[in-house]
């Protein structure tokens, strides 16, 4: 698995903190423009627009759409004690 600060692969698998706290798993080239398109735009996912504003709690990179979509589908699978721990492990690398 790529380290979840990894800047220089094509897709992104990303975790969002909702304003209602829940969290939302989805996949995307550019994580600034998603980012944007979710707290922002009509763009965002019908998920998220009502939950605004999002926060980027978790990102990794992958080579190819097919490993991001396998990643996206495993992290939606994990519970969300399991998701929260992954975050926590994963915050003091983070630079967002």
């Amino acid at each position: 698995m790529p380290a979840p600060t990894q800047c220089t692969a094509p897709w992104f698998v990303y975790i969002l903190r909702c304003a209602d706290g829940t969290l939302y798993t989805g996949i995307t080239t550019d994580l600034p423009r998603r980012l944007i398109e979710h707290n922002e735009t009509p763009r965002g996912a019908r998920y998220t627009r009502p939950r605004r504003p999002v926060r980027l709690v978790y990102a990794e990179g992958h080579q190819d759409r097919a490993e991001a979509s396998r990643r996206e589908y495993a992290l939606k699978a994990l519970s969300r004690s399991a998701k929260e721990a992954l975050i926590q492990q994963n915050s003091s690398s983070s630079d967002w």
